[in-house]
């Protein structure tokens, strides 16, 4: 079994027109290269790599650290910003797709720490 946790994720992308624009997220997990850390990379092949804490965390509360900041929108939502000398790319998820993402993510370590 490949110690690396990889998931897809759908999320849309909060601009100010009225309607949002569907992305599509790989998101993943290596324990090997980096246990404390997780990476969202999107079609564009941009990809963003930050601890894994800042994404269990925002689901509950605002928290940023670096490029990246993590909060909960609502009860079945997170935001997730990404930001650049560019701008910022504001992407929201369904929490629970970033929970089970996290799940794994916990389940490989410790499986990977057992090995």
């Amino acid at each position: 079994m490949s110690p690396t946790v990889k998931e897809h994720a759908r999320g849309r992308i909060v601009t100010d027109a009225p309607q949002y624009r569907p992305v599509r997220v790989s998101l993943s997990y290596d324990p090997a290269e980096d246990p404390q850390s997780v990476s969202f990379a999107f079609p564009s092949g941009k990809e963003w790599t930050f601890p894994r804490e800042v994404l269990e965390s925002g689901l509950t509360t605002p928290v940023r650290r670096g490029d990246i900041e993590v909060w909960p929108c609502g009860r079945v939502q997170a935001v997730v910003e990404f930001h650049t000398a560019d701008g910022v790319a504001v992407v929201q998820f369904e929490a629970k797709t970033l929970r089970r993402f996290l799940r794994h993510t916990y389940a490989q370590a410790a499986a990977a720490s057992t090995a």
